[in-house]
């Protein structure tokens, strides 16, 4: 039986990324962000994309590609060839992230650190950058050097403040309740 999918293109608020919406979850509660061509080893559908000249970089996460691409070219000509490029590829049923990364990330949601980080974004940070018409979400915690990778989205994405707010508010607040947490970076769309 053919898997119908549907896609369609939405604006971000950076203008060199695209977001390619689909009726179907590509990973569910979770997200990976490649910025090369390199780092996308663990995923079929972020290597494809990258053969693509245009694309600088890569984010998928629930039912949703986030296509980043260069600045010289025109979403105009782009987005039809991206839309039919995702819409073939899930079609055919091929692989989104490798088994090995889908595993390292339901690793990290058992992991008692992520938990809490999670609970402290939801609980104090998202409903102040959600008042400004922001997003914050969680990325990644690496442990041996305690560094929490947050995605900033909305109006925080490329807003002037938000390094700001990162290290003297999300940061401060991260590591004063988390020894584990030493540093905050964000990881653009």
């Amino acid at each position: 039986m053919n898997k119908i999918t549907t896609i369609y293109a939405e604006s971000t608020p950076n203008p060199e990324s695209m977001k390619f919406v689909t009726n179907q979850y590509l990973l569910q509660n979770a997200s990976v962000d490649y910025r090369t061509a390199d780092s996308a080893m663990d995923s079929p559908l972020a290597s494809k994309l990258f053969e693509f000249p245009f694309v600088n970089g890569v984010f998928i996460s629930n039912n949703y590609v986030t296509v980043t691409k260069r600045t010289e070219d025109d979403w105009n000509e782009l987005t039809p060839i991206l839309k039919d490029f995702v819409k073939s590829y899930l079609e055919a049923d091929l692989q989104i992230v490798s088994t090995e990364k889908i595993q390292h990330i339901n690793a990290l949601e058992g992991n008692p650190i992520v938990v809490r980080i999670k609970q402290i974004l939801k609980e104090y940070v998202q409903p102040a950058v959600e008042q400004d018409g922001g997003a914050i979400t969680f990325q990644s915690f690496e442990e041996a050097t305690g560094t929490v990778k947050v995605n900033l989205q909305g109006s925080c994405s490329g807003c002037p403040s938000s390094l700001i707010t990162l290290k003297n508010g999300i940061e401060n607040l991260l590591t004063r309740m988390l020894p584990e947490v030493k540093t905050v970076e964000a990881v653009s769309m």
